[in-house]
């Protein structure tokens, strides 16, 4: 986009240079650049005048394999978590499930309005029948009776900190495919007062109840005591041993959050949104344990491929922040003693 710039490297390895950019030292030399009163940004002219450190093409292409390896273990996870799609696909017999097919539905308003109370159009789609009527036919629950607690979250008590201090937190844009993806999360404080029902446990289902409705994410031992939005819902099931949290997310964000959540969504003034009633009231199949306990595991597999990953780039970024304030000579030993580089 127009707000965009390309940078093409010549004679430097372009992976070294991306690394460098995202350097303390590279992000603190280009917001010396910076112009603008209302909403600042970087001239091109200046972009050509950044100073870049000139290592050998020893580093350098060390810096494009950590690069190369972070990729592959991301492209991996998203392997991964993709059979996990299919795991469950296989364990509801939804392998064949083709809902796009049929465009049209003939119904009667005498027999559908006073039972739903719904005339529009996309409420009686066929294939929003034809998946409940799949799921439920092998046994199902509804949430609230799985569920010990089904709530929203709370309002912030405090502007949103900037020097890393506070209680992280969780917004709908911070729950994506079973996971609460931390990278950019806020924090507040002022959360003693807050009732305990706000605060997250380990295995809680936190789901996003605006804007990207039914994007869910699973809170894991890290995560606990963390504190979620007022527009989001957190499940929290009353038996991890009869129902796995992981299968309840992937269930939801895979085909509840289309079949599901999207039938009965409420289409706002503003943004579209679910609601209390509408998670309690969802169908959730009844699928054996052990099955259940496979999908979470190549989930949870999933997800350590995308740690893997990050904890690379940011061990890139590490390296040549390194080999600006140490030496070339120091930064490679380093990294060739822990498995970085092997030669």
């Amino acid at each position: 986009s127009c707000k965009s710039t390309v940078i093409r490297a010549n004679s430097i390895e372009p992976y070294f240079l991306t690394a460098y950019l995202n350097s303390k030292y590279g992000r603190s030399l280009l917001l010396r650049k910076e112009r603008g009163m209302i909403q600042k940004g970087l001239n091109l002219d200046d972009l050509k005048t950044l100073k870049i450190p000139l290592f050998s093409n020893k580093l350098q292409n060390a810096c494009k394999k950590i690069i190369y390896e972070a990729k592959r273990l991301m492209d991996e996870a998203d392997c991964i978590y993709k059979e996990a799609g299919k795991l469950l696909e296989q364990a509801l017999g939804l392998q064949d499930f083709n809902p796009d097919s049929e465009r049209h539905s003939i119904r009667y308003f005498k027999s559908i309005f006073e039972n739903t109370g719904r005339l529009d159009a996309e409420f009686y789609q066929t294939y929003y029948d034809e998946f409940e009527k799949r799921i439920k036919s092998k046994g199902f629950v509804n949430a609230n009776e799985i569920c010990s607690m089904i709530n929203y979250g709370t309002v912030p008590t405090s502007p949103y900190t900037e020097d890393g201090s506070g209680v992280p937190y969780i917004k709908g844009m911070n729950v994506k495919n079973v996971e609460i993806q931390s990278d950019n999360i806020d924090r507040i404080t002022n959360t003693s007062e807050l009732p305990e029902k706000f605060y997250t446990q380990k295995g809680d289902i936190i789901i996003s109840q605006m804007g990207t409705v039914a994007d869910c994410g699973i809170v894991d031992e890290t995560q606990e005591n963390w504190i979620f939005a007022s527009f989001t819902i957190r499940m929290r099931l009353k038996d991890c041993n009869l129902y796995n949290p992981y299968f309840i997310g992937i269930y939801i964000q895979n085909m509840a959050k289309k079949y599901y959540f999207n039938r009965y969504i409420a289409q706002a003034s503003v943004r579209q949104n679910t609601d209390l009633p509408t998670v309690k009231n969802l169908f959730i199949p009844i699928v054996d344990i052990n099955i259940q306990n496979k999908i979470a595991d190549t989930i949870k597999e999933s997800k350590r491929n995308k740690q893997r990953s990050k904890l690379l780039l940011n061990t890139v970024v590490d390296f040549v922040e390194m080999a600006i304030e140490q030496g070339e000579e120091a930064a490679l030993k380093l990294y060739k003693r822990e498995g970085f580089i092997n030669e």
